[in-house]
């Protein structure tokens, strides 16, 4: 194989870190470690030497081999889950600073009333009030009280604060009071480890969701910058001389530069690179609408896409229990995963959200775990083989995990352990199967009308299922699934998303204005693709303009095809557009308001080369040729023996009928009884589902 050209993508999970490698001739090689914490950066790299190994090369000469590295992390989820983030600190316009707490009314549980607020980023006492102001158009109405800001800067200091989050009102029209306050930090704090601006962070109103995207942002941004440099300085000393490039909650990559100014958009980077590759897969196997489920060792991540393209929110964000103001794929996640730890509480099951983790992970992983896990239920029922498991590195203690589920769940519910693996089965795919109905039903959805992409190491596992409790007749199960959020990494775009806020009235709209706004937002996301180097032609930028009607709080993207050719002549035209994209979106519309101007949006994106196959494929069609035995599975009704087959060695065309036992090196595909599977061209196993 020659050397040269190899892209890595790696995804960082609760339990696993999944890698995938394509070569310089196209092929596709997964692999996966299990996730090292607190230092996220030791798996990656202990992930690289098997890959390395895999290739015959040493870790510096595949390093320097390396063409690109991609990356998505769970590092700012993991922070805000643990509220271990930086201490930190707020300046807001007087009288402005309780904004965070008032939260717009908003509560995640509205039957209990005592249901706790959500842990605070920066205590009161750590939210400073400065006397400043500037009106919405950005005049200046109070000057920046500097005595104020030093004298605050030095509380701070005191308090321990280590990052400072700034949001002074209508920043995002007149920057200069946040700026200048930036420059009287640096004196009073030189040591400070970071800067929010909420001008920079989020350059649109309103108020309290601007507040809270830049606090979050200044929490997660000392911890995921210090992880991105750490882990770029051992690739450099590893010999990478070339790009990293880490996953957007909203689908696209971004420059390791850009981590500082918007490290909040990393929020959900690892399932959102599983949704866009399967958008790509499905759509390849000619599957439009679906829902992509991906079930891991800690969660399950459930997106429906449409027309080939993932549903993206652009408002109402909650994330962690705050509200986070960009576009992001709309990923509703639960915790139910392998590692999802099953116990009896007052005489009743609950399966999750608690994980096992990577370690000490399953009892059957025999790494120390005590606590029977849903995979502790897959190894029970038969699922799983008991050698060859993860790629043959591992080998299954099954015995230790029936032990585990007949200590905690048969014996406190009288049951058998077989009724107890299958009861854990229920439950956490009854978990699994409501996620995916709340999601749908934002959307209007009926699952009996879509198909089912399923990925992740558990996702072939449980398809079959899933399937049944949503009524879907169709399943698509990449080859690659057990890393497909590592490969959405690889084959999503570089995106650069930048605003400017531009409050008028649409009949009002100052067209130089307009065109100084989009040259400043093309200059910038210039210089942050830069360092891609995509080539001429290899980037599209599209032009948007945010758009309500007057006393709206939510602006939506209206497109402007035009371009920085918009002119008066396209106002009408404009117009319609947003009347036609509100009543859509959002039901109403009102055709004889004339809509409010909020801002202008420019999105840059640089396409990057996507590979012919998305797996690595065998050349055996005639699936009996693959077979390699048989073991007892429980499908709900008893153990039946059934047929297993060794699926690193299909190719194209190969049909199994269920129920049968697909073993891939880090996945089983499952299928029950009456499902039939063919893998198709595109390496997907095409399932069709069994009527009841």
């Amino acid at each position: 194989m020659a050397q040269g050209g190899y892209r890595v993508g790696v995804d960082v999970g609760g339990t696993f870190t999944d890698l995938i490698c394509i070569t310089p001739d196209g092929q596709v090689v997964l692999d996966k470690t299990p996730t090292t914490q607190p230092d996220q950066s030791v798996g990656v790299l202990t992930g690289i030497g098997q890959l390395a190994t895999a290739f015959g090369l040493d870790s510096q000469a595949f390093c320097a081999a390396l063409e690109a590295f991609v990356h998505g992390t769970t590092t700012a989820d993991n922070t805000m889950i643990e509220m271990s983030g930086a201490p930190t600190g707020l300046l807001a316009t007087e009288g402005h600073r309780d904004e965070i707490e008032l939260r717009r009314d908003h509560k995640e549980n509205i039957w209990d009333p005592a249901y706790p607020p959500p842990e605070p980023i920066a205590q009161r006492r750590a939210r400073i009030p400065i006397p400043e102001r500037c009106d919405f158009e950005g005049n200046v109405v109070l000057e920046l009280d500097e005595t104020a800001v030093r004298r605050g800067v030095q509380r701070l200091k005191k308090l321990g604060v280590e990052s400072i989050a700034m949001c002074f009102l209508f920043s995002f029209v007149n920057p200069d009071h946040e700026r200048r306050a930036r420059q009287l930090i640096l004196e009073e704090f030189p040591d400070v480890r970071h800067i929010s601006l909420s001008h920079e962070v989020l350059p649109r109103a309103p108020e309290f969701e601007r507040a809270s995207t830049t606090l979050v942002n200044a929490y997660v941004a000392p911890k995921i910058s210090a992880y991105v440099e750490r882990l770029v300085e051992q690739l450099r000393v590893s010999g990478f001389e070339g790009q990293v490039v880490l996953m957007q909650s909203s689908g696209g990559v971004m420059p390791p530069q850009s981590v500082n100014k918007r490290a909040v958009s990393l929020l959900g980077s690892g399932p959102t690179g599983g949704v866009m590759a399967a958008a790509i897969a499905a759509g390849r196997s000619g599957v439009p609408n679906f829902v992509a489920a991906d079930m891991g060792g800690t969660s399950y991540d459930v997106c429906l896409v449409q027309d080939g393209s993932p549903a993206v929110a652009t408002d109402w964000n909650w994330r962690h229990r705050y509200y986070i103001n960009l576009p992001m794929v709309d990923i509703h996640s639960v915790g139910a995963g392998g590692g999802s730890i099953a116990r009896v509480r007052q005489g009743a099951l609950l399966v999750g959200p608690d994980s096992a983790g990577s370690f000490p992970g399953p009892v059957c992983y025999g790494r120390g775990g005590t606590r029977a896990t849903v995979t502790d239920s897959d190894a029970a029922l038969g699922y799983l083989p008991a050698k060859s498991f993860a790629g043959g590195r591992m080998e299954l203690d099954i015995e230790s995990g029936r032990a585990a589920i007949a200590r905690d769940v048969a014996e406190p519910l009288g049951l058998s352990v077989d009724d107890a693996a299958w009861s854990i089965q229920r439950i956490v795919n009854a978990n699994m199967a409501n996620a995916v109905r709340k999601v749908l039903s934002r959307h209007g959805a009926d699952p009996r009308t879509l198909s089912l992409v399923a990925y992740g190491g558990g996702g072939a596992v449980h398809a079959w299922a899933q399937a049944r409790e949503l009524g879907i007749d169709r399943v698509l199960i990449p080859k690659a699934s057990p890393a497909f959020s590592a490969l959405g990494l690889l084959v999503s775009d570089y995106v650069v998303d930048l605003m400017r806020a531009y409050v008028v009235k649409l009949s009002d709209i100052n067209f130089s204005k307009v065109h100084a706004l989009a040259a400043e937002l093309r200059e910038e996301a210039e210089g942050e693709l830069a360092p891609a180097c995509l080539g001429e032609g290899a980037v599209q930028a599209d032009l948007f303009a945010q758009m309500c009607y007057h006393g709206q709080n939510f602006d939506m993207s209206v497109p402007i095809p035009e371009g920085e050719s918009l002119s008066e002549d396209h106002l009408l035209i404009l117009a319609d557009r947003f009347h036609h994209q509100h009543e859509v979106e959002r039901g109403f519309a009102f055709r004889n308001q004339q809509p409010l101007v909020r801002g202008i949006r420019m999105v840059h994106r640089g396409a990057t080369a996507k590979p012919a196959t998305l797996a690595h494929m065998g050349d055996v069609s005639d699936a009996e040729a693959a077979r390699t035995g048989s073991r007892p599975v429980h499908f709900g009704e008893g153990f039946i023996d059934v047929p297993t087959y060794d699926g690193a060695a299909f190719g194209a065309g190969a049909v199994v009928v269920g129920p049968a036992l697909i073993e891939e090196p880090f996945t089983v595909v499952v299928l029950a009884p009456g499902d039939a599977a063919a893998l198709d061209e595109h390496g997907n196993y095409d399932i069709a589902i069994a009527p009841d």
